[in-house]
């Protein structure tokens, strides 16, 4: 059975994606642009390419547009800046024993829907000192948080952990 037009369009352009990241990350790794480079680069991109196989579907959940990548920048900037508080929150609770310390699993929602969306939230909120991503289940992840204040519901869980993350996110993810 023959596939749909789009669906190999698609195909295509994750994969043509996949090879031009492999082939610019082993570029820029190389420190060097000469064409023994080049080759070599443009074998491990086709590796990449024909090892992935189905696995490449994931990058259907990028959104191609011009300012895709500023929403990107924002991203790595909020992230930066989310990690760098949560490595001096968590450094002044473990110097000053006395700080309370109130641990909790919250459900928080995200509005991402493509499944590399959410992976990158997760993983962000995960690599974020003081949270631990558990569980995902749909638009919902349980996170472990260090310093939950009693009480806190759905709403402002998601504000305080997943908005400042997932807005630039949206920019360019599904």
């Amino acid at each position: 059975m023959e596939e749909p037009a789009i669906g190999r369009k698609a195909r295509l352009g994750q994969a043509l994606l996949a090879f031009g990241l492999s082939v610019l990350l082993w570029l820029l790794l190389a420190g060097s642009w000469n064409w023994e480079e080049g080759l070599a680069a443009g074998i491990a991109g086709g590796l990449v390419v024909l090892v992935s196989g189905q696995k490449l579907r994931i990058l259907g959940g990028i959104r191609f547009s011009p300012s895709a990548p500023l929403h990107l920048l924002r991203y790595l900037g909020a992230f930066g800046l989310a990690l760098v508080r949560a490595n001096l929150d968590m450094a002044r609770r473990v110097l000053s024993p006395a700080l309370p310390l109130n641990p909790a699993v919250v459900a928080v929602q995200t509005r991402l829907q493509s499944p590399l969306g959410r992976l990158l939230l997760a993983n962000s909120i995960t690599l974020t000192p003081g949270t631990l991503t558990v569980d995902v289940q749909g638009d919902r992840f349980l996170i472990h948080w260090v310093d939950c204040t009693p009480g806190k519901d759905l709403a402002a869980a998601t504000q305080a952990i997943v908005r400042t993350l997932e807005e630039p996110l949206l920019g360019f993810l599904k």
